[in-house]
This record gives C-alpha cells, structure tokens and sequence, in this order.
C-alpha cells in the first residue's frame, strides 16, 4: 500500500520531500511487489525529474541515467555494441512488461544478489553516481552494494547514474543465467565475464563476476589471474570454476540447494569455449 505519491520535476522539488521522509521510486517493479501487505508511506517518483534518464558517451566512458529503463538501455548501441555483456543481461531479466517498466537504478537499489545487471556492472567496472542537496560522489558499483538489500546510500541521497567505462573493442562478452527455467526466473547462479585476448589469443586481461552465490556479487579475482596469460581452453576454465567455488557462499533456498548452486558455479566458465 502507497501513501501520498509526489512527481517532482527537479532535485530542488525533491530534497524537501526526502527530508520529509518520502520513499524515492524508480520504475517500482521490486518495491512494489516487496511492499505487498505493508505500507511504503509517500514515495517520490524519479522518473519526472530531468536528467536523470539519460544515456551520454562521454570521452571513452557511457553515462547511463538511474531512471532509464532496462527496455531503452538495451535498446541503446553503444551498449548492444560496447557493453553486450550488460545487453545479454537485460535480454534475459524479466518480462517485456517488467523492461519497460524496471530501472537500472531500481535493480541495483534493490541490491539482490540475484539482481540480473549487477554481475555485468561488476565486470564493467562500473561507478555509481550518488547525489544529494550538497553535492555529488561517486565509488564502484562494488563498494555501494554491501549485503542483501543494503547499500551504502546515505539519508537524503539519491543514486543519479551508472558510469561505465568502455572496453576495448573486440572483447569477449558473456552472461550466463541458470534458473529453475528459461524465462521470468530469479538467477539460481549468474556469471558475468569480460575478456581481451590478443591477437595470438592469448588473454591480457579477464574479469569474472558471478551472482547468486554469495550475499553480494563476487569478482573473484583469482580466477581472472589464473586465466590471463593464457588460452581458453578446457582445462584452464575448470580450474578458474574451481577458484570460483572456493570464493563463493552460497545458501539453500527455494530455488536451489548451496551444493548445487557450488556444483554450477565451477562449470558457468566453460560456456567461454563455445563463444
């Protein structure tokens, strides 16, 4: 249940309605359904409020607005053509409905270790953009999210943009989503990965984050160490799963058992060998 719902349409319409204790809203799609059978109290919704949508390139670097939908940032080329890894992610992230409705700000607000973009934001090496009355700040995605449903906001903040620094052309991009089926289904594991190899195919450089699997997202950096300098090949991405299962946490639920979700873990690398 929603109390009073305010539209602002500028920062300066908004700090007093947050000072008051109004509930900021992005797209709404997690906080509504987690909101069912309790009181949200007033919210102010975001989406009014120029600016905050957009999506810039900005000398090597893609600013993507908090309220932009998942729907228009897979739409956007830079980002089907620079960031797949992220696209990959939002084709597989809900419904049609859900896109156009779901935020990239709201799902990393959210800060679910199953949220569908938050591994690719990892492996991007994606800041977020925090803003409040008294300016601006900005830190990795990986040090805002510090638990299941918390993050480092401050009272009185809201999360403005991501900044996503683009790579280099040519990169391998993958995301991998198990679920208990092929759509609409919550991530029993994810692996978001981003690799350059050089023209020996040789890897100078991996990123690897998987979610589901612990209380946040993991970059598990051994495994990234492990497989630069050489090639994809079988052997070397069953002992980067290997890695990955010892940095992993990973709980029982309803959707899957921990030893399950640490016997999928291992295994999500070897998808790498056949793209």
């Amino acid at each position: 249940m929603i109390g009073r719902v305010h539209r602002p349409t500028s920062l300066a319409a908004l700090w007093p309605l947050l000072d008051d204790g109004a509930r900021p809203m992005a797209g709404g799609t997690d906080l509504l359904t987690r909101g069912r059978g309790r009181s949200l109290g007033e919210v102010a919704l975001l989406e009014g409020i120029a600016g905050l949508d957009g999506i810039v390139s900005e000398a090597g670097w893609l600013r993507i607005g908090a309220t932009a939908t998942h729907a228009r940032v897979l739409r956007h080329p830079v980002v089907r053509e620079r960031l797949a890894v992220l696209a990959q992610a939002l084709t597989s992230l809900g419904s049609p409905l859900i896109r156009n409705m779901g935020t990239l700000g709201g799902n990393c607000i959210t800060a679910s270790p199953a949220g569908d973009t938050l591994p690719p934001l990892y492996a991007l090496d994606a800041l977020v953009e925090l803003v409040s009355r008294d300016g601006a700040r900005r830190l990795p995605v990986s040090e805002f999210l510090v638990a299941p449903g918390r993050t480092t906001l401050a009272p009185g903040e809201i999360l403005a943009a991501f900044l996503v620094p683009l790579p280099p052309a040519g990169a391998l991009h993958h995301f991998e989503k198990v679920g208990r089926r092929d759509a609409l289904a919550i991530a029993v594991a994810s692996l978001a990965a981003l690799v350059v190899r050089d023209e020996a195919g040789q890897v100078t450089e991996a990123r690897l984050a998987v979610g589901s699997l612990a209380p946040t997202v993991v970059r598990c950096r051994e495994a990234e160490a492990l497989l630069c300098g050489g090639r994809l090949d079988r052997e070397t991405l069953l002992a980067a799963g290997q890695l990955i299962r010892k940095r992993i946490s990973p709980i029982n639920d309803i959707r899957a058992t921990a030893a399950y979700r640490r016997e999928v873990a291992g295994k999500l690398p070897l998808r790498l060998l056949t793209i």
